[in-house]
C-alpha cells in the first residue's frame, strides 16, 4: 500500500491506527490461537504510536497472566486455590428451571456444569451476561455449592471486552472526505489485514471487500462460492466478535434458532451474522424443519419455533467451494450444484440477496498479509457494527432511486440492501443527495447490487425454469 495512504491513516485515525508486523505478531502470540480483534487490542496496549514498536516484554508478561498458553492447566491452578484472571471467550447458559446462570470456557476445559455466575455479578452487568458466546476478562475461583457437597468454578469478577465503549460514526464520515474512493478501498483491505497491492485490479479488490457487507447491513443474506485458499474463513472468523462461523459438524434447528428443551436462543439470535463455512461438510439434522424455518426467517427476519416467535436482525451467509477450469472459471454454469442437496431449492435460494463470485479472487499467500500502518481490527469491527443501525443511508437511497411499476418485491429489497451496504462501507460521508457523486453511486453501489441479485435469480432459474431472470428497471431520481 502506498506510503501516502498510511500517512493519511496515521493523521486522520491516529488513536485507532496500529502498525502491523506479521512476523513479530506471530512470534509474540505463538501458542495462543486468538482472533485478530483480540490481538490488536493487546498490541495497542503496548504500542508506541510514534514508532510502531511494541513493548514485547510487557505484552508477553500480560499474556502469561490473562491468556496462558494451552499447555498451562488453568483447572489445576483453580483447584489448588488460586484466583485466576483470564481474557477469554466463554459461553453462557441461563437455566430457568434451576434459576442458575452457568458458563463454560471451552479453550481451558471448564465445562458448562462446572461454571456458575453468582447473582451479584449477573445484576452488576445486567444486559451483558446473556445467553450465547461472550468475550471478556473474568476472575475465577473454586467454591463449594450451597450444600457443600460439590465444588464449582465461580465467576467473582467480570469486565466486558469492549476496548471501544462507543465509536463516533460522524468522525469516520469526516475522515472519509480526505481519501479518494480507491484509497478508501485500500484502507478497507488493509484493515482486513491483507495487502491491497496483492490484488491484480480494482475488480478483485471490490469483490474482496464485498465480504464486509454482511458485517454492516442487517439481515443481508449472501452466498459465496469460491475455490479453497481465498481467505473466506479468516475474514469471518477473525475480524469481529459479533459474528459466528459454523465450520462443519452437525447443525440442528434448536442450535440455530431456539432450543425448547433448554429454553435457550440459538446462535442466530445474538449475532450480527452467521456464516456456514464449507457448507458441503455440514450435516443438517431434520433438514425439512431447518429448511422451513430458514425460508420464513430469510423472508421476514422471523419464524415460529414450537409456538414461540423468533426474531433477529442476523444476516446469513452460505460459503462453499466450487470446481474451476484451468482458466479459473466455474466448470459448470449451474453454480448451485455445488451446494448440499437440502439447499438446492429455488424457493429457498431466492430469499438470498447477494452473490459473491469468489473465483475472481486470488489465492492468498504470505506476501498478501499486510505489513504497515492501518486501522486496528477492534475499532474496525466496532465501526462496522455501529453502522448497522444508522438509517441515514436507507433514507438517502430512497431519495436517489425508484423502481419500475410492478417490480418484484424480493428484487427491490435485495437491490436496496446491497446498495445501502455499499454506501455505508465506501461512502459514509454521503449524508444527503447533494453530497452524492452519481457516477460513483452507479459504479460502486447500484450497478453491483443489480448484478449480484441478478446472479441469484439466474441460478434459481437454472434449478426451476419458472423463475424469471429479468431484473426490474431502476432509475435515478
Amino acid at each position: 500500500m502506498k506510503e501516502e495512504i498510511c500517512n493519511k491513516i496515521r493523521e486522520y485515525f491516529s488513536q485507532m491506527s496500529i502498525y502491523k508486523d506479521p512476523a513479530k505478531t506471530n512470534s509474540i502470540f505463538a501458542g495462543r490461537n486468538l482472533p485478530s480483534f483480540v490481538k490488536d487490542y493487546l498490541l495497542k496496549r503496548y504500542l508506541d504510536v510514534k514508532t510502531g514498536n511494541v513493548d514485547t516484554q510487557g505484552l508477553t508478561s500480560f499474556l502469561d497472566k490473562v491468556i496462558p498458553a494451552k499447555t498451562t492447566s488453568v483447572k489445576d491452578r483453580i483447584l489448588s486455590g488460586d484466583e485466576v484472571v483470564l481474557l477469554c471467550r466463554f459461553n453462557i447458559y441461563i437455566d430457568l428451571v434451576k434459576g442458575q446462570k452457568q458458563f463454560s470456557i471451552p479453550d481451558y476445559g471448564i465445562k458448562l456444569q462446572e461454571g456458575i455466575i453468582p447473582e451479584f455479578i449477573y445484576k452488576k452487568h445486567q444486559g451483558e451476561l446473556v445467553d450465547g458466546e461472550k468475550w471478556g476478562i473474568v476472575k475465577l475461583c473454586l467454591l463449594p455449592d450451597d450444600q457443600g457437597s460439590k465444588n464449582h468454578v465461580q465467576m467473582v469478577d467480570f469486565k466486558p471486552f469492549k476496548p471501544y465503549s462507543s465509536v463516533d460514526v460522524d468522525y469516520l464520515a469526516e475522515a472519509r472526505k480526505h481519501f479518494t474512493t480507491e484509497e478508501w478501498i485500500d484502507l478497507l483491505i488493509s484493515s482486513m489485514e491483507y495487502d491491497p497491492d496483492g490484488f491484480a485490479n480494482l475488480t478483485q479488490k471490490v469483490e474482496f471487500i464485498t465480504r464486509l457487507l454482511i458485517f454492516i447491513e442487517p439481515r443481508l443474506n449472501v452466498i459465496e462460492l469460491a475455490p479453497k485458499g481465498t481467505g473466506k474463513s479468516y475474514v469471518f472468523g477473525n475480524l469481529s466478535k459479533y459474528g459466528w462461523l459454523v465450520s462443519g459438524g452437525k447443525v440442528t434447528r434448536a442450535k440455530l434458532f431456539y432450543d425448547k428443551q433448554k429454553q435457550q436462543n440459538g446462535i442466530i439470535k445474538n449475532h450480527d451474522f452467521t456464516v456456514f463455512d464449507e457448507i458441503q461438510t455440514i450435516v443438517f439434522q431434520e433438514p425439512a424443519e431447518i429448511q422451513a424455518a430458514l425460508k420464513s426467517y430469510l423472508e421476514s427476519g422471523k419464524t415460529t419455533i414450537d409456538n414461540n416467535e423468533f426474531t433477529s436482525e442476523c444476516g446469513l451467509m452460505l460459503m462453499g467451494n466450487i470446481p474451476l477450469t484451468s482458466a479459473r472459471v466455474p466448470v459448470s454454469p449451474f453454480y448451485f450444484d455445488s451446494l448440499p442437496e437440502n439447499f438446492r431449492e429455488s424457493a429457498l435460494l431466492d430469499r438470498f440477496h447477494c452473490f459473491i463470485e469468489g473465483w475472481l479472487l486470488p489465492r492468498i499467500d504470505t506476501s498478501m498479509i499486510f505489513h504497515g500502518w492501518t486501522i486496528n481490527v477492534e475499532y474496525f469491527s466496532e465501526i462496522l457494527h455501529s453502522l448497522r443501525t444508522v438509517n441515514t443511508y436507507n433514507l438517502l437511497l430512497d431519495q436517489l432511486i425508484y423502481f419500475e411499476d410492478k417490480a418484484d418485491v424480493r428484487d427491490t429489497k435485495a437491490i436496496k440492501r446491497i446498495a445501502c451496504a455499499y454506501m455505508k462501507l465506501l461512502f459514509p460521508h454521503w449524508k444527503n443527495a447533494e453530497n452524492v457523486n452519481k457516477d460513483e453511486f452507479m459504479m460502486y453501489c447500484l450497478d453491483p447490487a443489480v448484478r449480484r441479485r441478478g446472479i441469484i435469480k439466474e441460478q434459481c432459474h437454472n434449478i426451476d425454469p419458472e423463475f424469471k431472470t429479468r431484473m426490474p428497471e431502476v432509475y435515478l431520481r
